[in-house]
């Protein structure tokens, strides 16, 4: 096995000073040093690339690519890389929902304009997940009034339909995904930079899931914490999380019975209740099937 890797000259100090009692007493043409970790070769190049080759060469490896990224040069890198994505016009998409037993999934793709990012930084604009659902009923419907967005719901009942050993959790938020960014893009003329997606699949098993479908958008940039980094992905989580919500407190109205959120033993017992007073087929309606929660809700229920 041959890993290479490029290092820079914190790295690339640390690396000399690590494997000193290990160099190998041979001089080759522009290599600072060869050395001899248990089964792995390491030779490092003038050039900054260090190659490792044996069994263990990629346990070796993601020594130092890990040690890499947490250098200071590394993370100033990442920090100019990522204020290129912050100011621009630009497209992102984000859900909700996915942990949830009960209430649907909701994706939403946003655009975002340079100027519209002042207004954002005032509303507090971040990832959902960190703003409490008080703020979220707030900071949405300001968001709504000043950015365009789509969102794209899917109940439960149809995720259940859709879920099975070929059609997993990430194939339905890639089509969801897909098909919010699609019409977003395509039915206006918005003069974008970037489109951004939170990275939950490597970009290549992303489009994988797509196969078949009518419509595929391209160009994605594909990074995680993208909520962290882009303000439209921002917006995104904000607005798929409000409609969550409101789609969340029109159920348990419906119902009469307050479900909590999220996938906990309150979950359980509540989820008893329900079939308890509605039957399972109820069940079949509002929650994933396919969470352990099933398991332990029709298990424990007591005729």
């Amino acid at each position: 096995m041959n890993i290479v890797i490029r290092v820079n000259d914190e790295i690339k100090k640390k690396m000399i000073e690590y494997y000193k009692d290990k160099v190998r007493d041979k001089v080759i043409p522009y290599v600072v040093f060869q050395a001899q970790e248990e089964d792995t070769v390491i030779t490092m190049y003038e050039s900054g690339k260090v190659m490792f080759q044996g069994v263990s060469a990629d346990v070796d490896a993601s020594m130092w690519t890990v040690m890499l990224e947490n250098t200071d040069q590394k993370k100033e890198e990442k920090k100019k890389e990522n204020k290129k994505y912050y100011n621009c016009n630009q497209v992102g998409s984000d859900e909700v929902g996915t942990g949830d037993y009960f209430g649907p999934i909701v994706v939403t793709a946003c655009y975002v304009k340079k100027e519209d990012i002042p207004l954002l930084e005032k509303l507090g604009v971040g990832d959902s997940k960190k703003i409490d659902d008080s703020k979220i009923l707030t900071i949405a419907k300001e968001l709504a009034k000043n950015i365009s967005y789509k969102s794209v719901i899917l109940t439960n009942s149809e995720y259940n339909e859709k879920y099975n050993k070929n059609v997993n959790m990430n194939k339905i938020k890639a089509i969801m995904h897909n098909k919010a960014l699609y019409q977003l893009v395509h039915e206006n003329s918005f003069p974008y930079d970037y489109i951004m997606v939170d990275e939950f699949a490597r970009e290549a098993r992303y489009y994988e899931y797509l196969e078949g479908q009518p419509a595929i958008q391209k160009g994605i940039t594909f990074m995680t914490k993208a909520e962290d980094i882009s303000p439209a992905v921002a917006c995104a989580s904000i607005i798929s999380r409000y409609i969550f919500l409101k789609e969340f407190d029109k159920m348990c109205d419906e119902i009469h019975i307050p479900l909590p959120k999220g996938a906990g033993k309150d979950v359980d017992k509540m989820g008893e209740e329900v079939v308890e007073k509605y039957g399972e087929e109820k069940l079949k309606e509002i929650a994933k099937m396919n969470f352990k929660n099933t398991e332990r809700i029709l298990h424990t229920l007591i005729y």
